[in-house]
């Protein structure tokens, strides 16, 4: 395998779990966690993890390859799944 192949491995492993990351790096930063739980007080929590998943989508030029049911984070209970285009 050469760096290429290693680098593109890599990012495309990342890349399928990039949704369930970024709730973990909410669920574990004191300030995005208290960010998200004051918009859960106004907001349906499927409208906000749906308008997450639509932003990576769009911030990263990705595009769905399937659903998780098995995310890390308790955020969530599913997550899209991505690829580089």
């Amino acid at each position: 395998m050469d760096i290429t192949q290693f680098t593109k491995k890599t990012i495309d492993k990342f890349t399928v779990e990039i949704t369930d990351n970024l709730f973990l790096l909410i669920q574990n930063d004191q300030e995005l966690m208290q960010d998200y739980l004051n918009l859960l007080a106004n907001n349906d929590r499927q409208i906000i993890n749906s308008s997450v998943a639509k932003a990576i989508k769009k911030t990263f030029n990705l595009e769905n390859i399937g659903e998780s049911q098995t995310p890390k984070s308790t955020l969530i209970k599913s997550f899209e799944q991505f690829k580089t285009k």
